[in-house]
């Protein structure tokens, strides 16, 4: 038997929305992740893209489980000296959107493929989006809500 590759054309692309209101940041990244890959699916091969696209609302709202302030998110121009950080808690204020971008971004393939999945991914700060016409499914993530 020979084993099945799903064809460009074959794969049917759904839209997700997620409401990120008082869920914990990993949990949420990695549950966006698996629906961006495709893992969902039963046709899914790990070289092509057999994802969903993922709408992200309420980023602002997100929950860090440890302490924002002791957290960094570090970047590298390319020059001595370059190193550049910022606490998680300065992020969420200042671009919450960034927060989320970057945490699911971190669970994806570290390739072509990667990107290619990651720009299926539109994060927004309030509840507005404008992704309203490709009438997204409210996708439930049980396992992400805080404890108490």
């Amino acid at each position: 038997m020979r084993t099945y590759s799903p064809k460009a054309h074959e794969i049917e692309r759904a839209w997700h929305l997620v409401d990120a209101d008082g869920l914990v940041l990993g949990r949420l990244a990695t549950e966006v992740a698996r629906i961006l890959r495709g893992k969902h699916r039963p046709y899914f091969a790990p070289h092509v893209d057999t994802g969903d696209h993922v709408v992200v609302v309420n980023a602002a709202k997100v929950v860090l489980t440890g302490n924002a302030e002791e957290k960094f998110a570090y970047r590298h121009s390319g020059y001595p000296g370059g190193l550049r950080k910022k606490s998680y808690a300065e992020m969420l204020d200042q671009s919450p959107e960034e927060v989320v971008r970057r945490a699911v971004r971190g669970m994806l393939p570290k390739n072509t493929l990667g990107r290619q999945q990651l720009a299926k991914l539109k994060v927004y700060a309030g509840t507005d989006h404008p992704h309203a016409a490709q009438e997204p499914q409210p996708l439930d993530v049980p396992t992400a809500r805080r404890a108490g």
